[in-house]
């Protein structure tokens, strides 16, 4: 049987091809230029888009899992929708889905109500699977790593409530143990949701302190300006994804993205080792500047 994973070339997808294919697993990957796709040996390519249904419908041919990525657009619900009616259409049984922490909670922001729209979708069409639910990517700041490096400033509005920042890498590793857990079973699992949470809930001025160790100089925490943050943000992304943005930004100052009782110990545990940290995510950016 194949896995299907969507989102193949980005951040997570691509980690995420590479635990499958290490594990044994028959991978096709969604891309839409197949010429710019580079993976392991055996990782079979279909050639697709998420708004084209015809495209689609060949990539699900003797799929039995789907791994569903949609990138924050303005299409980005309308994507999933059709992915998963495509796949229920194909016989597609399992569904890992990767959402975001907090969708029910922070109902205002476009791309976190997208998502639960689409755990909602999941959950009416009956698939068995997994819900990841993360926090904010440690990888995201490699766009800020220019302005912490050249500045000694750290612009992201994280606030004093906390965030949670995860690695890349972990999600993908995690969502490809919950693939293959699904996959290994003969009967259906049921439909869980997991949040995936860092080893370390950090204010905006605890990240701008590592990077002062980090760096051994001194950087501040510029961030709570979240008007500000959205100006930037418009010189390279739309006006509509900078205030969505913003409004994240925002629902970090008055929220943050704490972990629940017992997140950290069950990520632990289903890894078989302690969760990458932000301050080694920090020292790996700083030496390869």
């Amino acid at each position: 049987m194949t896995i299907l994973v969507t989102g193949a070339t980005g951040t997570v997808g691509r980690h995420l091809v590479q635990q499958l294919a290490a594990r044994g697993a028959k991978v096709r990957a969604l891309v839409r230029d197949p010429a710019k796709a580079d993976f392991p040996a055996g990782v079979e390519l279909a050639q697709g888009d998420l708004l084209d249904p015809s495209s689609l419908r060949p990539a699900f041919d003797g799929v039995s899992s789907l791994f569903l990525l949609n990138a924050v657009a303005a299409d980005e619900f309308t994507q999933a929708l059709i992915a998963l009616n495509l796949a229920k259409a194909a016989g597609v049984k399992r569904v890992v889905y990767l959402s975001v922490i907090h969708s029910d909670l922070y109902a205002n922001v476009p791309h976190f109500a997208g998502k639960l729209g689409v755990e909602r979708a999941i959950e009416q069409l009956g698939f068995s699977g997994t819900i990841l639910r993360p926090t904010y990517f440690m990888d995201n700041d490699v766009m800020v790593k220019d302005v912490v490096l050249g500045h000694g400033v750290y612009p992201m509005p994280l606030g004093s409530k906390g965030i949670a920042m995860i690695d890349s890498r972990d999600i993908a590793e995690i969502a490809a143990r919950e693939l293959l857990r699904h996959e290994a079973s003969d009967a259906p699992l049921g439909l869980e949701r997991i949040n995936l949470v860092g080893p370390d809930t950090l204010t905006g001025s605890a990240v701008a302190a590592l990077w002062t160790e980090v760096l051994d100089r001194p950087v501040a925490y510029v961030g709570d300006d979240t008007a500000g943050f959205e100006a930037n943000l418009r010189h390279f992304m739309p006006e509509w994804m900078a205030y969505d943005m913003r409004l994240m930004g925002e629902r970090f100052l008055s929220d943050g993205m704490v972990p629940n009782e017992g997140d950290v110990a069950r990520l632990t545990t289903l890894l078989g080792r302690p969760l990458r940290s932000y301050r080694d995510f920090a020292a790996g950016l700083a030496a390869a500047a």
